[in-house]
This record gives C-alpha cells, sequence and structure tokens, in this order.
C-alpha cells in the first residue's frame, strides 16, 4: 500500500476554508458534523460537503457557457484521478480541500471514492443540461448518482470502522429522498433550465414543463410520490438492521424532512409549489426528535450497541 505523508499545516487551511463555506451554506451539514460523525472525520466531512459546494458555485456563478463549465469539471476529475494515482498535481486553495480529503482518507476509502465519483458526475449531468429535456432514464441515473453518493459519505463518516450490511436497498432512502427533492425545487427550478420532468412524458401527454395543474402532469407527480414513498419504506428495512445508532437517527430524519414534502405534496392534490417551507418548520423539528428518541429506544431494546 502507498504510504500517503500528511502535511497538517495543509491540512489546517483546508479545514478552515471547509468549515467556512460549510457553515454559511448548510445547517444540516454542520448538525450532521458537530453530532453524528465520527469525530477523526468531522474536518474531512466539511472537506467533502464544502469542496463540491465550491466547485458547484464556480459552475453556477463563474463560468459561462457549457463548455467553460465541462472544461472545469473536467479539470477537477483530471485532478482527482491523479490524486489517487499517488501522483502530486498543482492546486488552487480550494482544491486543497478535496487533496487533503483523499489524501487522509482512511478505512472504508472505497466510499469516500465513491462519493467523490458520483458527485462529480452530477455536476457533469447538470453541466450541460440547461434548456434541455432529459430521458427517464437520465433522471433515474441522476437520482442514483446522489442516492449512492450521499449514502456512501455518510457510511464513511459515521460508523468508520463498522461493516454496513450489503444490500441494494443501503441506497434506497437517500434514492427517494432525491426523487423528492426534484419535485420540491421542480417550480423553481424551471427558469433556471432544468426540467425534471421526462421527455417521454411530456411527448405523450402533449405537455409543456410548466403545465403544472395539468390533470395528467399532476398524475406524473402522484406517481412519483407513491414511488418515493416505496423507497423510504424499503430503505427504513435496511436502516434497522445497521448496528450504528448515530447512522440511525440520521438516516430516520433525513427521511422524515423529505416524508412531510410529500404530506405537503399529497395535500396539495399533487400541484407542486414554488417553496415549500417543511425545513424550517417547528413542527417538523418536534416532529424528528421524536423520531430520534423512538429510533434510539427501539435500537437499545434490540439490545444493540451505540
Amino acid at each position: 500500500m502507498r504510504e500517503i505523508v500528511i502535511d497538517m499545516k495543509m491540512n489546517s487551511a483546508s479545514e478552515a476554508l471547509a468549515q467556512s463555506i460549510t457553515s454559511s451554506s448548510s445547517k444540516q451539514a454542520n448538525f450532521i458534523a458537530s453530532l453524528l460523525v465520527d469525530k477523526p472525520l468531522i474536518s474531512d466531512f466539511y472537506r467533502a460537503y464544502a469542496y463540491f459546494r465550491w466547485a458547484d458555485d464556480v459552475i453556477d456563478d463563474q463560468c459561462q457557457s457549457v463548455e467553460e463549465r465541462r472544461s472545469f469539471i473536467k479539470g477537477q476529475k483530471n485532478l482527482i484521478d491523479s490524486l489517487y494515482l499517488g501522483e502530486k498535481p498543482n492546486f488552487l486553495p480550494e482544491e486543497e480541500m478535496v487533496v487533503d480529503l483523499i489524501r487522509n482518507g482512511r478505512g472504508e476509502s472505497n466510499l469516500l471514492q465513491s462519493y467523490i465519483y458520483n458527485l462529480l458526475s452530477i455536476l457533469e449531468f447538470d453541466a450541460g443540461r440547461g434548456g434541455k429535456l432529459v430521458s427517464e432514464q437520465e433522471l433515474i441515473q441522476y437520482s442514483n448518482y446522489i442516492g449512492k453518493g450521499v449514502t456512501d459519505l455518510l457510511l464513511y463518516c459515521i460508523g468508520n470502522d463498522y461493516s454496513y450490511p450489503s444490500s441494494e436497498k443501503r441506497y434506497f432512502a437517500a434514492t427517494g429522498a432525491h426523487i423528492v427533492h426534484l419535485l420540491r425545487d421542480y417550480v423553481e427550478d424551471l427558469p433556471c433550465g432544468y426540467i425534471n420532468i421526462p421527455k417521454e412524458y411530456l411527448d405523450a401527454h402533449g405537455l409543456n414543463p410548466k403545465n403544472i395543474e395539468n390533470l395528467a402532469f399532476r398524475n406524473w407527480v402522484k406517481k412519483r410520490v407513491k414511488l418515493a414513498r416505496k423507497y423510504f419504506r424499503e430503505g427504513k428495512k435496511y436502516i434497522d438492521k445497521v448496528d450504528v445508532l448515530r447512522y440511525k437517527i440520521m438516516a430516520y430524519c433525513y427521511c422524515l424532512r423529505f416524508e412531510t414534502i410529500l404530506d405537503t405534496i399529497e395535500k396539495d392534490n399533487y400541484v407542486l409549489r414554488a417553496e415549500y417551507n417543511n425545513r424550517r418548520s417547528l413542527l417538523t423539528w418536534v416532529k424528528m426528535a421524536y423520531v430520534a428518541l423512538k429510533v434510539t429506544a427501539k435500537h437499545f431494546s434490540g439490545g444493540k450497541n451505540a
């Protein structure tokens, strides 16, 4: 195995930048890092989140064309490939986050590699689809990238020394969450040119992407809601088999966050809103606290460890 020499001064600089980006971007990521992630991996969790947050912002704010976006992503992929080959490439201060993340890799580092390459695939997918209709298969693959990438990062950072059960259902909860994410952001994404409904369905029903109140469109939303519910239901069967309480609490609360959005969509008779305020709802936080207590009680009643 190739020995990796870690530059602690470099680690300190990238840690500070990663914490700054995460703190200003995501309360949820901060919460997961501070309360649930393995203590030795907290800084790397920040780096994992913040690096792709930075990359996404560069693509959105600095790249003026599809060619520029693809060129930037190709540069990031080349950097990451060279790091995994053990090379010592030049890098920007912001890229130092992924440099240190990879150099610090430990334990189930294949999970970390899965996260990195799946997130790169997401950047590549989004880079060229603005204003274009996409196929059903492309949207399925998009959700699979997210489901696998996000799950593998959490498995890497929470209970890193634990051998998680191997099952296709490992990724179901996160995949279901992304299905809901695309519904939640559908109206908001339209002006940006991101159309999260398959071209085949629009063509088959003569729909415009803006026809959100059309019966055929609402029927499509209803099918997506049912599919997401199925993914959550089956995903929880996997979560229940896990022997890491912190992961179980995080996963159940993660599901609840998106299931409350499904409740709202059903209440609205499958007409999508421009904004969903469930995340900021006091009731949602109360429900999460209740779920955390319930999961904890069930975990210990089964004789499992923390």
